[in-house]
């Protein structure tokens, strides 16, 4: 069975950095997309970032180009998402999640779901 444990998790300046991971015990990395979305209270859970099966193609939501970071370790089974120049906007729950769908940033495809970790941006 497929379990993911987000971790990493806490609270950061403005401007410093986190390294969230993600155990993906259980799951194909060969035939699943793997992303990591975020969450605060009373919003839509919005994509953030993805990674192919592959590893051959990286995905992300333009309000973090250039500051996260997401990689992965197959023979780990591992994700990671690092996360710099941290802006108090990001704060937020993140999830990372599994997905067999095409489109990596389609919520709708990712089956597998992880608990969350919380991430806390201070100005």
């Amino acid at each position: 069975q497929v379990q993911l444990v987000e971790s990493g998790g806490g609270l950061v300046q403005a401007g410093g950095s986190l390294r969230l991971s993600c155990a993906a015990s259980g799951l194909s990395f060969s035939s699943n997309t793997v992303g990591w979305f975020r969450q605060t209270p009373g919003k839509e859970r919005g994509f953030v970032a993805a990674i192919s099966s592959r590893g051959d193609s990286t995905y992300y939501t333009n309000s973090v180009k250039g500051r996260f970071t997401i990689s992965k370790d197959n023979a780990k089974k591992m994700v990671y998402l690092q996360m710099n120049s941290l802006k108090p906007e990001d704060t937020a729950i993140y999830y990372c999640a599994g997905s067999t769908s095409y489109t990596p940033n389609n919520r709708d495809g990712y089956r597998y779901w992880g608990q969350g970790t919380q991430v806390t941006v201070s100005s």
